[in-house]
């Protein structure tokens, strides 16, 4: 393996692993423990600073993972066309990615309108209470379900990388080259089957 492929898939991987991690850590650890705060109009102050300390450290873990993703592809990309399945896992990949990206972003906008409500009481930090403004109720309600979808998109994403390295396996490469080879002759074979099917036919008529 190359000095820049190990490079390349050292920053997938340490990205996608601080992003799965801290994204766990902060819906236990941050957001348990703040709601645990007894002065009930602190616990969002509280949540909000643990996750603005946390924020530019995921976003350098999140372009690390970025930037190592693409460079993986650019030098696999050989191995995709001629390797069976390695395409579809990572198409699989890339969907899971901009899924994962996706549901990071809205949670970061959630939570800076959380932290600009200032001091409402709330239960918890995804939990409002009766005295809790509407419009910090909602975004509260949308986050409780969100900090929980962010480590699942990216456990899944660290399955599908598992499962992409397993496909590195000099017989699985075997496998699927070969498996890419059958499928492409499969066409050719059954079309070269139909036309002799077709002369055939086509002599038997001349002949009666």
């Amino acid at each position: 393996m190359s000095d820049t492929h190990t490079t390349l898939r050292s920053m997938h991987d340490l990205g996608l692993a601080a992003w799965f991690g801290g994204s766990l850590m902060g819906a236990f650890g941050v957001n348990g423990a703040a709601a645990r705060v007894g002065d009930s109009t602190q616990r969002l102050p509280v949540a909000s600073a643990g996750w603005s300390r946390w924020t530019p450290v995921n976003a350098a873990a999140i372009g690390a993972h970025l930037a190592g993703a693409v460079g993986e592809l650019v030098t696999e990309s050989p191995r995709m066309a001629a390797q069976r399945g390695v395409g579809r896992a990572s198409t699989l990949k890339t969907a899971l990615t901009v899924s994962a990206l996706a549901v990071t972003g809205y949670s970061r906008l959630l939570g800076n309108r959380l932290a600009r409500a200032g001091g409402p009481s709330v239960a918890g930090v995804t939990e409002p209470n009766q005295q809790t403004p509407q419009n910090v109720a909602s975004c509260q309600r949308q986050l409780r379900l969100l900090q929980w979808t962010i480590p699942a998109l990216t456990g899944a994403l660290i399955v599908v990388t598992a499962y992409m390295g397993e496909q590195q396996k000099p017989g699985q490469v075997l496998r699927g080259m070969l498996g890419r080879a059958n499928g492409l002759m499969q066409p050719k074979t059954m079309a070269k089957g139909a036309s002799l099917m077709q002369m055939s036919k086509a002599m038997s008529r001349n002949g009666h």
